[in-house]
């Protein structure tokens, strides 16, 4: 009879185990479809919000008109219409994408350098796009490419520097966290000085007034084109390849000694890993400026509802980024009407609090 009640234990044990696996991907899955109606309900609310109001069943209406074609009777402006397909909502989506990218950009970065305060302007790719981007308003460089050509001279700007970062952290063959850390933080503040000098040898005043609202972040560029559909090409071709390099993520960030056992090459994945977030970053960057503490703020918050596991943690961050950036950027639009704040100041504002915890925790963790 014992040696049964043995036996059927032994039986039993996998099954709780799986049972536990469920229950977290259940949780999982469940966070992801509420998030997932939530960000759908965002675009809807985010896109009428404004100096304007237009309400949530016209905004549908005039979305679902575009999409899908008229519906029997048209009740609503045209005004209305122009504002809702042609101004906001290329911004709102375009908010989405920049919030998903920087939100797993951070996830990434964390991982990669296993320091739970790192995000996108750990690198100094931020530093670069706003050197590129205030060379070209003060100096007029990238005239050229035309309209384009601030979105392009940052986008150079944010690989160049990126390219340098590597460049830097690259020594004997090999890309070390620590490494990457301090060539983030030098060249970031060799590029924020580049900048700052630009500003100061310029002599036009409403030049400079234009680039330092460009280096508080502003989702102003929104239109419909190329350059929304590269960003939200850009941004889901990294979801998806962060998501299915979950299992290498997660040894990466436990580290580089787990990452060995599992037969995972902890230098090789750490520089395909930048390459991603450089090319991420420098595309959101060029499209929006620099939007501060997306990245710190939402891998932190995406763990505590699903957990640390990278295949779970990332699609939740990517939601929980989109939604928190097209709020921030209502805010941002209608807090001091009919002037437009930068969207980095309501972030800054959400999260230097949050840091301030965070590095509470830590202090107490530690202690």
């Amino acid at each position: 009879m014992a040696g049964r009640l043995v036996d059927e234990g032994r039986t039993l044990q996998p099954r709780v185990s799986d049972l536990g696996l469920s229950g977290q991907r259940r949780r999982a899955t469940a966070w992801v479809t509420g998030l997932g109606v939530l960000l759908l309900l965002s675009v809807v609310l985010g896109v009428g919000v404004g100096a304007v109001a237009i309400s949530p069943g016209a905004v549908a209406q005039i979305i679902g008109h575009h999409l899908f074609g008229a519906p029997g009777t048209i009740t609503w402006s045209l005004p209305q219409d122009a504002i809702v397909w042609q101004v906001r909502l290329p911004r709102v989506l375009l908010g989405a994408c920049v919030g998903a990218g920087l939100a797993v950009c951070g996830m990434a970065l964390q991982a990669m350098v296993r320091n739970m305060l790192a995000d996108p302007y750990l690198l100094g790719i931020n530093s670069g796009a706003s050197s590129g981007a205030a060379a070209a308003i003060l100096f007029g460089f990238g005239a050229g490419f035309g309209e384009n050509a601030l979105s392009l001279t940052a986008f150079l700007g944010a690989l160049a520097a990126s390219f340098l970062v590597f460049l830097i952290a690259r020594s004997a063959g090999r890309v070390t966290s620590v490494r990457l850390l301090l060539a983030g933080v030098a060249v970031g503040y060799a590029l924020y000085a580049l900048t700052s000098f630009l500003i100061f040898a310029s002599d036009s005043a409403e030049g400079a007034r234009s680039v330092m609202f460009w280096l508080l972040g502003s989702l102003g560029l929104a239109r419909w084109g190329t350059s929304l559909a590269v960003v939200g090409t850009v941004v889901m071709l990294t979801v998806g390849l962060l998501i299915i390099w979950g299992r290498r993520l997660d040894a990466l960030a436990i580290g580089d000694e787990t990452a060995h056992t599992l037969g995972i090459s902890p230098d090789r994945f750490r520089t395909r890993l930048l390459v991603l977030v450089s090319l991420c970053i420098g595309v959101l960057v060029a499209a929006s400026g620099s939007i501060g503490f997306v990245g710190l703020v939402i891998p932190h918050i995406a763990r505590r509802l699903v957990g640390a596991t990278h295949a779970r943690a990332v699609p939740v961050a990517a939601l929980l980024g989109a939604i928190f950036l097209i709020w921030a950027d209502a805010i941002s639009r209608t807090l001091l009407q009919p002037q437009e704040l930068p969207i980095g100041i309501i972030t800054s504002l959400v999260g230097a609090p949050f840091l301030l915890v965070l590095i509470r925790r830590l202090h107490a963790t530690s202690a």
